[in-house]
């Protein structure tokens, strides 16, 4: 009995130069999102007989009904807030509908709406992301506040960790139904509650009309206030699931590391999370004001709707909507490099008074522990059907360098070298792409942090390199999310990890980290070497693999030479 899959993404930090390498792949991933949730591999093994009994919970919107499945109690579906239709959409969330008797909790949600009218679907024929693709069966809607919980046990006093995913996909796409964060195994082994939910993405989620009507002042953050209020719905509900509310860690990958970046600076969430982890999706800066105004105008525009008319679009067809989404995104284009774009978190004064990292860390979070990484290839995944990026020679190395960084091409070529004396032209150009500004952006978030001189930062770098296709994806976008949710041994993660023996004591130190950071705000654990907090200073990175080890501002050159470009007043 195993749903299926689909999520994560980001385009905040794909520069333009690399989505010249493939637009159109890049925009699929996108769309499409790339990270995902999975059934427990036990479960699939034993089939339907292994989830005949059934737990019944009280929440404060009502009783509902969830399965067992080998020890693990699963309620899939259950509403944190109201349906955002009609007067609600664009507005902050309202509270779920109580009601009476026992609510099914056996079937996942709707998803948010995300399908463009006329778009395709681009990564069926993926094998690579076999298990990112959406659930078969599963809707979408406006009615999509939903959240899945899985825990070792419920009504029994116990004070567990809870981990809280934030899926991914650029704020425009995902689920957090996706098989690859089914949080069975992360439950099962180490003693934790997991949490993903749904929340509203794109236009319905990230459009800034607070200057056509006051009565919109918070639009362009309400998919982010939906995260507001599940994390609220967590600290009033998640005892009664075996659940700790002074315990929960927030942690999402690709457009979700970005959401857990936004959280961090928001003053609504302070207080209802105690830990934050951001994989792949440092989220240095969000859109401006006066950007958000513009995109809010030219989707007004598309609709036909007048800023004196502005309610108008509560009462627009969904179709059209989304229409006029896929519209606005296409004019909109290319992407400044670092720089959040089209329908995404504006700093609007209200729910976000300021960049999540720059100029400074925010204060609102500096007591919350943070950890923090990439992966050393992200942008591998990226290269879509140009094959031609995986056998550079030095004259296409210059060519790509320099559609990336302009005329600092030799400056930034000569630091990589030094640091990476041994990589091919390809191998030096997927470093690069990595760095500017992935690699930056981590590292700047850690110094930042540090630099509060309050609550530690731990920052790491996945270097496992996956066997499937050929290995020329090396350690890709996505790569480390099975290894974190413990789900390797199914055969749809094996797409993406292959079936090495070497996955299944990785992925137990993985998650075994991960949640240890859940429960202390420290991820020291069993399989690690001693792992010491980042620092201006220091720079301590934990390079993670098969045999991991800590190392101190691992290739200076390399990171210094593009923090200059993309902090020039600081360099």
């Amino acid at each position: 009995m195993r749903e299926a899959k689909g999520d994560s993404g980001n385009r905040q930090h794909v520069p333009p130069a690399i989505l010249s390498v493939d637009r159109r792949s890049l925009l699929k991933a996108s769309v499409l999102g790339i990270g995902a949730t999975f059934v427990q591999k036990l479960s699939m093994a034993l089939g339907d007989s292994a989830a005949t009994s059934q737990s019944i919970v009280e929440t404060t919107a009502g009783k509902v009904r969830g399965r067992i499945v080998n020890g693990v109690h699963i309620f899939k579906g259950i509403p944190y807030g109201s349906s955002t239709a009609g007067k609600n959409r664009l507005m902050p969330p309202a509270r779920p509908e109580p009601w009476s008797g026992v609510r099914d909790a056996l079937q996942y949600g709707p998803s948010a709406p995300q399908t463009i009218p006329g778009a395709t679907s681009g990564l069926s024929g993926m094998e690579f992301l076999a298990a990112a693709d959406t659930p078969r069966g599963i809707e979408e809607s406006e009615d999509c506040l939903v959240l899945n919980i899985w825990t070792p046990g419920v009504k029994d006093n116990r004070k567990r960790p809870v981990m809280f995913w934030c899926h991914g996909g650029a704020f425009i796409s995902g689920s957090g139904s996706a098989p690859l964060y089914d949080g069975a195994n992360l439950a099962h082994d180490h003693d934790v509650v997991v949490v993903t939910i749904n929340h509203r993405l794109g236009a319905l989620g990230y459009t800034y009309l607070g200057h056509a009507g006051q009565a919109f002042r918070e639009s362009g953050n309400v998919g982010m206030l939906d995260i507001v209020a599940a994390l609220s719905w967590v600290r009033e509900n998640i005892a009664e699931f075996g659940g700790d509310p002074s315990r929960v860690l927030i942690f999402g990958e690709s457009g979700g590391g970005q959401k857990v970046s936004v959280l961090l600076a928001m003053p609504p969430a302070k207080g209802l999370f105690h830990r934050a982890v951001i994989e792949s999706g440092p989220g240095v800066r969000m859109n401006a004001l006066d950007y958000a105004t513009k995109v809010g105008d030219m989707f007004l525009a598309e609709l036909n709707v007048k800023p004196n008319r502005i309610t108008d679009i509560q009462t627009i067809a969904l179709e059209r909507i989304m229409a006029a989404q896929g519209e606005v995104s296409r004019k909109l284009g290319s992407f400044i490099p670092g720089m959040i774009a089209g329908f995404s978190p504006v700093v609007d004064g209200i729910s976000l008074l300021q960049n999540p990292f720059d100029p400074v860390a925010p204060e609102v979070s500096a007591d919350v522990p943070v950890l923090i990484g990439f992966n050393r290839t992200e942008l591998t995944l990226f290269a879509g059907g140009d094959l031609s990026l995986f056998s550079l020679d030095e004259a296409g190395l210059q060519k790509r360098v320099r559609s990336l960084v302009g005329d600092n091409a030799e400056t930034v070529l000569s630091a990589f070298r030094s640091d990476y004396p041994h990589e091919s032209p390809s191998d030096l150009y997927f470093l690069i792409a990595t760095a500017y500004p992935t690699v930056v952006f981590t590292a700047k978030i850690g110094e930042r942090r540090a630099a509060l001189g309050k609550a530690p930062t731990y920052v790491y770098e996945f270097t496992w390199e996956t066997p499937v296709l050929g290995g020329r994806l090396k350690s890709p976008h996505t790569i480390e999310m099975p290894f974190v949710f413990d789900n390797v041994a199914d055969p749809l993660v094996q797409k993406m990890t292959g079936t090495g023996s070497d996955i299944f004591p990785l992925a137990r130190r993985v998650s075994g980290a991960w949640a240890a950071f859940a429960a202390t705000g420290d991820p020291n654990s069993k399989g690690f070497p001693h792992w010491p907090p980042y620092s201006g200073q220091d720079r301590n990175v934990m390079i993670i693999n098969t045999e991991s080890k800590v190392e101190r501002d691992p290739q200076r050159e390399a990171r210094v030479a593009i923090e200059n470009l993309l902090f020039p007043s600081h360099a």
